[in-house]
């Protein structure tokens, strides 16, 4: 893809990004030939970074591990975008200091939100460092897909503790601090200012069938997560809730 803005044609859609990248896609045309800022935190080795720097865009990344910097700048390079994407090392807890206020147009905060120690000002930072009119793809982990995934594998007391927990978690071994229900995650934003505009379930069947399935009809199952994405109740059963809100102009 050439270093060019305009409509935004983005990576191939798979199961698993087709809903966020159709999402974000409308937003990039919605903007036109704008050249944005975007600041994806705990964006890694560059999925989404890569894409967008491509576009035309200015990204720069927050993430703490320095080994997934190192593969971003690789990957940057090989794109032919290094000067396009900035890695800053640096985790969502002290996002609020690495970030300057109302300077970037577009945040993405995926997987994110449920592994920090409070949300609660990782979110108000996010939402201090948009512009006004500026918008943030949050995207969570699914707390009744977790219970039922559980369930499904016969851990049926992990399941119990899950649906228990008033933060969605089986206790101090589960790798998640948290998990989110819609209404609860759209809440999170609201309390910081964001105004939700679209909430849509990723990976709601992607995760449940079998590989042979997944594999064999891909382009049938991305419809398909893409038709059943914001209709409850397959949105809440979804693996991860997908949340775009934005910054009152």
């Amino acid at each position: 893809m050439e270093q060019t803005r305009g409509r935004f044609a983005g990576p191939p859609l798979t199961p698993r990004t087709a809903v966020i990248w159709s999402v974000l896609r409308a937003e990039l045309d919605r903007r036109g030939d704008t050249e944005l800022t975007v600041l994806d935190v705990g964006g890694g080795t560059g999925g989404f970074a890569v894409p967008l720097a491509r576009a035309g865009h200015r990204v720069t990344v927050v993430d703490a591990s320095p080994d997934a910097l190192a593969a971003l700048t690789r990957r940057a390079a090989e794109a032919g975008v290094a000067d396009r994407i900035a890695a800053v090392q640096g985790d969502g807890d002290a996002l609020a200091g690495l970030v300057e206020p109302a300077g970037v147009d577009l945040v993405l905060c995926h997987a994110v939100l449920e592994v920090v120690d409070d949300p609660t000002p990782v979110v108000a930072a996010l939402a201090t460092a948009l512009r006004p009119g500026g918008a943030a793809s949050v995207l969570v982990a699914g707390r009744a897909a977790a219970v039922l995934g559980r369930a499904m594998n016969g851990h049926l007391d992990v399941a119990a503790a899950l649906a228990a927990d008033s933060a969605g978690t089986a206790g101090p071994r589960d790798t998640l601090r948290r998990r989110y229900d819609a209404p609860g995650a759209a809440a999170l934003l609201g309390a910081a200012g964001l105004v939700v505009e679209e909430i849509h379930g990723v990976r709601v069947l992607a995760d449940l069938l079998p590989a042979a399935v997944a594999d064999g009809q891909s382009a049938a199952l991305v419809e398909l997560e893409r038709a059943l994405a914001a209709q409850p109740p397959y949105r809440d059963l979804a693996a991860q809730l997908h949340l775009f809100a934005r910054r009152p102009a």
